[in-house]
């Protein structure tokens, strides 16, 4: 980025002469040299992915479970023999899981399993003058959860995928996870999946799991919806199915936008920005802030806590590349860019701050205040931490119950409910010049 201090007087010698990890501008002009950071959504290259994809699936529909096989020889480097996870499998997992990890397991399922059963909808029925008209709401039959191997074992995933299921009322839930160059499912997993109610585990992962939970393989029953996060070819996989069964979103990486004021504790912020960055190099994460000191005191914090990660490597290219903090005129002005970006997480820190929780136009989920950290919504407040990425929180939602249940129209008229909107039918049917629908209602009267 070119002179991304120009305009700025708040900063001392050291910053000017070294490059920070994170840059700041002022906003708006500073615009053109961070607008590709903001509203940039487009994905990577996906060409040469996609035909590698649809080679994947045909190969599965076609040979099933020893496509699987080879495949899991070719990618993860393993050669397994029973695809589904045995019940001795379970008991090891038991047995290996940490004793306060299996109650920290249990705690975080609680929290989630209650909030999901808060959104549980019922059938209805509305009953006057000759008519009903009313909703039926039917569980899926069953559903399926990729839960990713790759740089880290997500339990939590399992959590949140398969609790708001449950909570639907899906009978038969399966998962797929890749499995570890010893044949094995990390443990953690198969514990989370065990309390959350999963009925069948099987070691496969990539593009070929999606492929078999959608169309099965002798081993691996089809199911009637996937979801779940997953690297581009997962994601590719995803929307090649779709339409064969359903899927829940088509997942970015990991997004964190914060709006703080001089209320904010920098090494909060800076610690709440890191979280999203060490998801992954293409992690985006972004401060917008009223006070200049605020900006300049996170830049520092964020160099120096980099250090202290684990995943530094990772962690810093993502800031370098995708993170950024803005120097704003007002708040109001934040919340506009906000709704612009429609971030997966948005952190309110500041003063007052559900006061201005209604400012919140597009974003997958809201933490308000200085001790809500998204980490805290990642793993145990409730709700649930599957988000719309990529500016598509702009018309999409949280991973729901809604997601895994049907809704049925009712419909019953009698025959002077029908006479009296007959005519009202008949004309608007004609106007599409469809007189066999037309032709439906009038036969009645003749």
């Amino acid at each position: 980025h070119s002179s991304p201090l120009q305009n700025f007087d708040l900063f001392d010698g050291y910053i000017r002469k070294n490059i920070m990890a994170i840059q700041i501008y002022n906003w708006p002009e500073q615009s053109a040299e961070c607008g590709a950071l903001l509203f940039d959504t487009q994905r990577p290259s996906e060409e040469a992915a996609r035909a590698a994809v649809l080679e994947i699936i045909r190969e599965v529909r076609a040979r099933g479970d020893a496509a699987l096989h080879e495949y899991t020889e070719k990618f993860d480097g393993v050669s397994i023999g029973e695809l589904r996870v045995s019940d001795a499998e379970f008991s090891a997992a038991y047995e290996k899981c940490p004793p306060e990890l299996l109650k920290t397991i249990r705690a975080c399922a609680e929290s989630i399993r209650a909030y999901h059963e808060k959104q549980k909808r019922e059938t209805w029925l509305s009953v006057s003058g000759g008519k009903t008209v009313g909703q039926m709401v039917h569980p899926l039959d069953s559903a399926g959860v990729y839960v990713p191997g790759g740089r880290a074992p997500y339990p939590s995933t399992v959590l949140m995928d398969v609790l708001p299921a449950k909570a639907a009322g899906v009978k038969e839930i399966a998962l797929a996870t890749p499995p570890s160059k010893d044949g094995s499912v990390t443990p953690a997993i198969l514990v989370a999946a065990k309390e959350a109610g999963v009925s069948n585990v099987f070691k496969v992962g990539g593009a070929q799991a999606i492929a078999a939970l959608c169309y099965g393989t002798e081993t691996i029953p089809p199911v009637a919806k996937i979801c779940g996060p997953g690297n581009l070819y997962v994601t590719l996989a995803k929307k090649e199915v779709f339409g064969d069964c359903g899927i829940d979103m088509l997942a970015g990486p990991s997004e964190i936008l914060i709006i703080a004021d001089k209320s904010a504790n920098p090494r909060f912020v800076a610690a709440d920005l890191l979280s999203q960055a060490e998801h992954d190099p293409l992690s985006r994460s972004l401060l917008l802030t009223t006070d200049g000191a605020l900006a300049k005191a996170v830049a520092g914090e964020v160099e120096t806590q980099l250090k202290e990660l684990s995943r530094e490597s990772i962690a810093s290219e993502s800031i370098q590349s995708r993170g950024a903090i803005l120097v704003v005129k007002s708040l109001d002005e934040a919340f506009e860019l906000s709704a612009r970006v429609a971030p997966e997480h948005i952190e309110l820190c500041i003063e007052n701050a559900f006061e201005s929780l209604g400012k919140v136009r597009n974003a997958g989920s809201c933490f308000l205040g200085h001790y809500s950290p998204e980490p805290l919504g990642d793993y145990y407040a409730g709700p649930n931490h599957t988000l719309p990425t990529s500016g598509t929180a702009r018309f999409s939602s949280a991973l729901s119950v809604d997601d895994f249940i049907r809704k049925t129209s009712v419909i019953f008229y009698d025959g002077d409910a029908l006479k009296a909107a007959s005519e009202d039918i008949e004309r608007l049917a004609e106007a599409e010049g469809l007189t066999a629908h037309a032709r439906a209602v009038a036969i009645r009267f003749e």
